[in-house]
């Protein structure tokens, strides 16, 4: 967040060892800016517009999202029925019952050429209002490029190799801001905008609101890192687990519930990613659905003998077991699937997941809030609050506030390069390398504590601080280019 006001051609800082330290740091800073500026842009860009979804989506698809209230609801299964009259070679996929009187219901279809739809229907009178491609919506689109790059898991390992790389680029920004010599207000906590020295002008714009901001940013990555492919997961399969006695009794897929999230959109909450998916009991009802069955009474835990297992029946014992509005319906697939209830509102605290048997009707899992360990709850509140969903517009403001630090850190520190760059073809003008080699200790323990933590990052520095120390330190063609 911050640089030395020495110019880049001028005599070299002495050699104490807290300049050395502070000249090595400022090293990192800056190759790590020229690394993670371009992806912190694309990150803050897209969250910014996915942040923003709830609005953006009621304003662009108006005409699909709300009704006319009427007198009563079609039931659920007609509803599905008129989206299958436009789309009859499509798959049902998932349901979501209208979350408002005003508002439509959603029927996710999977069509021939497995395009993935949601078709927006009139819960009152079955008519089809539209359908979006839940793939290559504005929505999605950003989703995606916020995510992977939108070129698959390589994008993604990138994305998060990014995302640890801006710790390092806060860390060691923090420290490049406190005061080397003596504390003075301006420029520490208040901005010499007034200043005509574009230098100190573009480095207090920089390193002033970074520091402002420096607890946010981090918690907008921290809270990210959870959806990652490699740290995410590796983190999901230590903490994301539940205890085994559960669901003794439940005949489990080698599938987990989290596979239900390869369909478009989050479908279920990370906290439950892990969890493993049950199966419905065949026996006695291959190719048979929407039948009604028998028992002596209704079991606490199922749709009642009586009634048809159905979707009508499913949402009805959704809603009894206080699944809260919003949930989705997702369906059996194949003769052992089961349907899946997954809500995932804006209180964390109220998430459900339910697999119920798709023949008996019977509740085979049923995982809540207070079902989650510690640090799975730490995760859904965090992010919750990292998509502005936890407490209203407030909570959206906060996290464009925290989107927008990142977008004026990344625009600063480049504007601060171009300006300080030296005027040589194809120089970088990075800080000088510490003429020392023996004072490794403080650099390889944060190497080791970030290795430990992030391992792309360990990874990667490793690599870094090698080629930096045997290679562009050593070749003289090189240490002209990069410093």
């Amino acid at each position: 967040m911050s640089e030395s006001s020495t110019a880049l051609n001028s005599s070299p800082l002495p050699e104490a060892p807290g300049d050395r330290f502070y000249r090595t740091v400022w090293r990192w800073h800056f190759y790590a800016g020229l690394f993670v500026i371009p992806f912190m842009l694309i990150l803050a860009i897209t969250g910014i517009i996915y942040l923003f979804k709830p609005q953006l989506d009621a304003a662009m698809y108006r005409n699909w999202m709300f009704v006319q209230p009427g007198a009563a609801t079609l039931p659920y299964t007609e509803q599905v029925q008129a989206a299958q009259q436009v789309y009859p070679d499509a798959a049902i996929s998932k349901f979501t019952p209208n979350v408002a009187a005003n508002r439509s219901a959603e029927i996710g279809v999977t069509t021939a050429d497995e395009r993935n739809l949601v078709v927006f229907v009139d819960p009152y009178t079955g008519q089809v209002l539209g359908s979006q491609d839940e793939d290559k919506n504005f929505q999605a689109i950003a989703r995606t490029i916020h995510g992977n790059l939108m070129i698959g898991i390589g994008g993604d390992y990138l994305v998060e190799l990014a995302a640890c790389w801006g710790l390092v680029l806060l860390i060691s920004g923090l420290y490049l801001w406190l005061p080397r010599r003596r504390f003075s207000l301006f420029g520490t906590l208040i901005p010499r905008l007034w200043s005509k020295n574009k230098r100190i002008f573009w480095r207090d714009l920089h390193a002033v609101p970074g520091f402002y901001g420096v607890l946010l940013v981090s918690f907008l990555i921290l809270t990210g890192l959870p959806w990652s492919a490699f740290w995410g997961d590796t983190f999901a399969q230590v903490w994301g687990r539940f205890p085994a006695q559960m669901w003794d009794d439940v005949p489990q897929s080698t599938l987990v519930t989290g596979a239900l999230n390869q369909r478009g959109t989050k479908l279920v909450p990370w906290a439950v990613e892990q969890l493993p998916m049950p199966q419905s009991n065949s026996a006695g009802h291959e190719n048979h659905s929407g039948h009604s069955h028998t028992a002596a009474q209704t079991a606490p835990d199922q749709v009642s003998p009586s009634i048809a297992v159905n979707l009508n029946s499913v949402v009805a014992l959704a809603q009894e077991k206080g699944a809260p509005p919003g949930f989705s319906v997702v369906f059996p697939e194949g003769e052992t699937g089961v349907y899946t209830v997954s809500a995932f509102p804006n209180d964390p605290t109220q998430e459900i997941t339910l697999h119920i048997d798709q023949y008996s009707g019977e509740v085979l899992a049923d995982v809540r809030w207070n079902d989650y360990g510690l640090v799975p709850r730490a995760v859904e509140l965090g992010v919750a609050i990292h998509m502005g969903k936890y407490f209203g517009l407030t909570n959206q403001l906060l996290m464009l506030f925290a989107a927008l630090v990142t977008i004026s850190l990344s625009v600063t520190g480049a504007v601060m390069w171009w300006l300080r760059r030296p005027k040589g073809v194809g120089l970088v003008g990075a800080p000088a390398l510490p003429s020392y080699v023996q004072h490794w200790r403080v650099p390889l323990a944060i190497v080791a504590v970030l290795g430990l933590a992030f391992p792309l990052v360990g990874i990667s520095l490793v690599g870094v601080l090698l080629l930096d120390y045997l290679l562009l330190s050593r070749i003289p063609a090189l240490k002209r280019v990069f410093g």
